[in-house]
């Protein structure tokens, strides 16, 4: 399990950090809202890349890229998570209820989807996605109202699969959404403290 150290704020505004956890030996993380002015550049770059294919912004413009996160800002809350100061990963939080996948299954109250995406490194950093993995469900968590996690990755995403299981996440089912093919699974709070004290 990682000892780490967490804080979560409130009360904040578009330039407010909501969420911060440290990991000895690794380093500081913040949780901060999109700015679509500022952030598009960046985000821009990494959907645009091959490791990104299935974030589905391949061969997006800067103004496509900023148009999409301008409509998905209107239902899910997005963030852009910070490592040690360097803007380093990408966090949307929506209600199933109100997205396409709420057509697929029976959402509870206390549901809460997630997608994430990592930006690309030069130098890889052990562990990375893992502990990126946790600050984002440990963010989740801290609102009591967030009972379960519902994620519907891309089939052949062999890699966040995997990172699933780790976290504590169980598959349900295998849904063919209009856009790919897709695993329907769950993280419910227990599961992934669960998860948490086998690593």
């Amino acid at each position: 399990m990682i000892n780490s150290k967490i804080t979560y704020t409130e009360n904040k505004t578009i330039t407010d950090i909501v969420f911060v956890k440290t990991i000895p030996g690794t380093g500081v993380f913040e949780l901060r809202p999109l700015d679509l002015e500022t952030d598009m550049p960046l985000l821009h770059d990494w959907v645009n890349r091959d490791y990104a294919v299935y974030w589905g912004m391949n061969g997006f413009s800067l103004e496509q890229v900023y148009d999409s996160y301008r409509e998905i800002l209107q239902k899910t809350a997005v963030y852009m998570g910070v490592f040690n100061g360097v803007t380093s990963f990408l966090l949307e939080c929506y209600n199933p209820e109100e997205d396409s996948i709420g057509e697929y299954y029976d959402v509870k109250e206390g549901d809460k989807g997630m997608h994430i995406l990592v930006a690309p490194f030069e130098k890889p950093i052990n562990s990375f996605t893992w502990s990126v993995f946790t600050v984002i469900l440990d963010f989740i968590f801290c609102d009591a109202n967030n009972q379960r996690v519902v994620v519907e990755p891309d089939a052949r995403n062999h890699k966040i699969h995997l990172l699933n299981r780790k976290a504590g996440f169980v598959f349900e089912t295998l849904l063919e959404l209009p856009h790919k093919k897709a695993h329907l699974e769950f993280c419910t709070r227990e599961d992934y403290y669960k998860a948490l004290q086998a690593v």
